[in-house]
């Protein structure tokens, strides 16, 4: 009897952990935003509380189950099952096995599948770009023009299919023709950034796809939703097609993946985008075994204001360029140099404009900025902030974190440093403005290109021949030259990059196909 009592004790203790545990569970799960009737549309693209996190033509996922949380609010959006480095194996061997069969489907076809990833992006563009501005904080405006990036690209790439050109050249052979020929690497492999999770990928997958290579996509690991449905998408397409879903195969993961991805001889290309020091150790891993990279890493990029600006056309802007995505656009403008006859008059019409931002829920059509997207970032504000005004910069705007739920700094402007000062020649991800005085034209370039980094830059003039000299050989040395427009946006029509340690990769217009493609001559 004593034993049996024992037993139903134990059975009792059981039930009961039991219970907890799944009430444990309950509560977990109804505290995710996807839980949520204010975020019920997440259903619409293919979430749920769980996510499988890796695609190779089946969903699955055996690594770390991570949560992604909104910058907004702090609160988790939904969960991901990550891919370790067996489920990176499982990508890999079934992405090379779909170019197989993908290289040799004809260009024109290829293309007009890509054309169909754009039109089920337009179907999709709303509500995936609210869910970019939910997990990556941009403004939704922002997220929803993400999208757009992805839908022009295919369009492009869909054109592009029926015009790659090879060249014909005299041949010094009698009856012999000299001709190049262009052909598909194989397996791309991208590796993109959490701030701009969605249109970045898509300028590499619709060109890398059009010429005829399959991709492997490794997102940011603070933006895996993102990833995810936008794989759906793709999943979709290829499924109407008869096509193999690990011609986009795609995985969720840490540094681990990425960096088995950088030292894989079955990726002849990686295309990385993020941070200088990172993509300094990807371009060494990946030459080691002389493969080819297109890197985008930083910018600290530098609008210069002459003497004779417009500035009705300058501040707003000079404004966009420093706080859109609040600050964390490769392409955002960190160093303003202007006119000592201009520079109080612009300081001053710029703290009025920052004064007049609408801060709020990215999410909320009347808001023009929003969050940074981690903690680690608002740390890393705070100490830029305090090493300006250590190096004798006085911040005359902003400069503090907002007392508000979520990853908010204010807009910052900073006068008094000097041009070289060390915080100024440092890439900080965050919207602090560095304004600068300079005596003219000269200066101002010699200023612009002293910094390690070469990708945007921009002028405010209405002298032609200050215009032309600055995009002339003794200009501005980044891929990216400006007039009287922010240093911010691209065009996919162009080649989008920079010199020096931006990595001098060129994504997306022009010819940046032929990065995708290796040449032959016979």
């Amino acid at each position: 009897m004593a034993m049996s009592l024992v037993s139903r004790v134990s059975r009792l203790h059981l039930v009961q952990r039991g219970v907890l545990f799944h009430l444990n569970t309950a509560r977990m799960a109804s505290s995710l935003l996807i839980n949520e009737p204010k975020y019920s549309w997440l259903k619409e693209l293919g979430l749920s509380e769980e996510n499988h996190g890796v695609f190779n033509g089946t969903w699955f996922g055996s690594g770390e189950v991570v949560e992604s949380i909104s910058p907004s609010n702090h609160k988790p959006i939904a969960k991901v099952i990550q891919g370790n480095l067996s489920d990176y194996e499982k990508c890999v061997s079934a992405s090379a096995k779909a170019y197989q069969m993908w290289c040799e489907v004809p260009a024109p076809k290829r293309g007009e599948v890509v054309r169909q990833f754009g039109d089920a992006f337009r179907e999709k563009i709303d509500i995936l770009g609210r869910l970019i501005s939910l997990e990556m904080g941009k403004i939704v405006v922002e997220g929803v023009g993400e999208v757009q990036e992805f839908v022009d690209i295919a369009d492009y790439a869909a054109g592009l299919s029926r015009m790659f050109d090879g060249k014909v050249f005299p041949s010094e052979r009698p009856n012999h023709m000299l001709l190049e020929q262009w052909n598909p690497l194989g397996v791309v492999g991208v590796i993109s950034a959490f701030n701009f999770p969605c249109a970045v990928y898509g300028w590499n997958n619709a060109l890398a796809l059009t010429c005829g290579n399959v991709c492997l996509w490794k997102g940011a690991p603070t933006t895996p939703l993102t990833s995810i449905a936008v794989t759906k998408v793709l999943e979709t397409v290829l499924k109407d097609n008869n096509l193999p879903g690990a011609i986009c195969s795609m995985i969720c993961g840490g540094t681990d993946v990425g960096i088995a991805m950088t030292k894989d001889e079955r990726i002849p290309l990686i295309s990385f985008t993020g941070s200088t020091p990172a993509g300094h150790k990807v371009s060494q891993a990946v030459h080691d075994r002389f493969g080819k990279c297109v890197l985008e890493l930083g910018g600290n990029n530098a609008i210069i204001v002459l003497e004779d600006a417009d500035l009705n056309i300058a501040i707003p802007a000079i404004m966009f360029a420093c706080i859109g995505t609040a600050g964390q656009r490769c392409t955002t403008t960190r160093r303003l140099i202007v006119h000592e006859k201009l520079h109080d008059q612009v300081v001053e019409k710029l703290i009025n404009a920052y004064k007049q931002l609408r801060v709020g829920d990215p999410l909320e059509p009347s808001t023009l900025y929003g969050p940074l997207h981690t903690k680690d970032a608002v740390g890393m504000f705070q100490r830029a902030v305090e090493a300006a005004k250590a190096q004798g910069g006085t911040v005359v705007c902003g400069g503090k974190t907002m007392q508000r739920e979520g990853n908010y700094v204010e807009p910052t402007i900073v006068v008094g440093l000097k041009h070289d000062a060390d915080i100024v020649l440092k890439e900080t991800f965050a919207p602090i403005l560095y304004v600068i005085k300079t005596q003219g034209f000269e200066e101002a370039v010699q200023w612009n290109n002293e910094v390690k980094q070469g990708l945007s830059s921009s002028l405010f003039t209405q002298n032609l021949n200050h215009l032309f000299r600055w995009i002339g050989p003794k200009g501005s040395d980044c891929g990216l030259i400006n007039v009287n427009i922010p240093t911010s946006g691209a065009e996919i029509g162009g080649a989008f990059g920079g010199e020096k340690h931006t990595g001098g990769g060129r994504e997306s217009g022009s010819d940046s196909w032929k990065q995708y493609m290796r040449r032959s001559t016979w």
